[in-house]
């Protein structure tokens, strides 16, 4: 046998695809763990023509799952991306739409046992070592897929899957919702607020680049000499976040805010981070919201500012839709805290069967 054959289920997660796989499927080293998934998507390729990535970093996603090794979880989940045309494998963020799938996949693979009506399963997320629980619909113990739940960027309906994120906040950088202990710090010459609250973000305003924040995301990627702007104030922003060098990495992401224009709290744009995105990362999405609902921010500034303690539900605009975030904000010595963050995502089973890799690279021996 010239090839490897290993089981996996192609899945879609709230506006993202890939490849899940059970940890105990994969090589146990990392590094051959991550020659062998370049080898699965077909990098380094910008088509991804020997692999089974789909040639887009919204396509070229993996998440790998596993008993938890905490007493608090079920499972847990290592999401990595794979760099569709570099030989570069990421763990330095989480996903929170390949997220959507981890419950399913969980209850499917027989690593959660499903009641009748609805599971929750508490999933270690690795990458930022935090909790969320997935609440699935199972009726009658089986995950169901079909529903009347709607997001935008995928079309149709799905069943809902619900999120609960608990004590994300500073997750991959140290600790802090603010890494740098301010609402709002000058990057490069830019006001920006550097926030964390699941996701590494970067919030500044658009017009500070001399931009509307209506652009598509094709026109932002046209201009040169603003994306060499916005790398400049990443760089930079990286290192004040605890990041360390960020040249290699994925994180920070880059968020552009505008007063909205179809009735949310701000509209966005978002490179993640060379590369505009058509809508918004999950987590990218609860940073944005949380900066909205948090006093002083930039965000909170272009959204109407004022102390948003309580709960409340932000509409975070995007190029191609809404994304709403359920957040609960709570006075702690005067200071906010976040106490919840939640949203709602769907995901779907596409495909299961083995995904094949050559002998030479892997030889199938854990």
């Amino acid at each position: 046998m010239t090839q490897t054959a290993i089981p996996c289920t192609l899945m879609r997660g709230g506006t993202s695809k890939g490849p899940f796989f059970l940890a105990s499927d994969l090589p146990a080293d990392p590094a051959l763990r991550d020659r062998v998934l370049l080898a699965v998507m077909g990098s380094p390729d910008a088509r991804q023509i020997d692999g089974i990535g789909g040639a887009d970093t919204l396509t070229s996603k993996v998440a790998i799952v596993s008993p938890s090794s905490r007493p608090d979880a079920d499972v847990d989940y290592l999401f990595l991306q794979v760099v569709p045309d570099e030989p570069r494998v990421d763990a330095s963020q989480n996903c929170g739409n390949m997220l959507a799938g981890i419950g399913p996949f969980a209850i499917e693979k027989g690593l959660v046992p499903a009641a009748d009506g609805v599971t929750k399963v508490r999933i270690h997320m690795v990458n930022t070592a935090s909790i969320a629980v997935a609440t699935v619909q199972t009726p009658g113990g089986r995950v169901r897929y079909d529903g009347a739940a709607r997001i935008d960027g995928v079309p149709g309906t799905a069943a809902p899957i619900v999120i609960d994120f608990l004590d994300i906040a500073g997750g991959s950088t140290g600790g802090a919702l603010l890494p740098t202990g301010n609402t709002r710090d000058v990057v490069e010459g830019v006001e920006a607020t550097l926030i964390d609250n699941g996701m590494p973000v970067v919030v500044m305003r658009a017009s500070d680049f001399g931009k509307t924040g209506r652009e598509s995301p094709a026109e932002l990627e046209a201009d040169t000499e603003l994306k060499a702007r916005v790398e400049a104030v990443r760089l930079a922003a990286g290192r004040l976040m605890h990041l360390g060098d960020v040249t290699k990495k994925t994180v920070p992401k880059m968020c552009l805010v505008s007063p909205p224009t179809n009735g949310g709290v701000v509209s966005t744009r978002n490179f993640i981070p060379h590369k505009v995105h058509k809508a918004i990362g999950v987590f990218g999405a609860v940073s944005v919201a949380t900066a909205c609902a948090y006093p002083g921010t930039v965000a909170a500034e272009v959204a109407g500012g004022g102390a948003q303690l309580g709960a409340r539900s932000l509409e975070i605009e995007h190029p191609t839709g809404f994304f709403t975030v359920e957040m609960m904000l709570v006075d702690q010595g005067g200071k906010p805290r976040v106490e919840r963050s939640a949203l709602l995502r769907t995901a779907r089973a596409l495909m299961a069967g083995d995904v094949f890799v050559p002998a030479a690279l892997w030889d199938g021996t854990p």
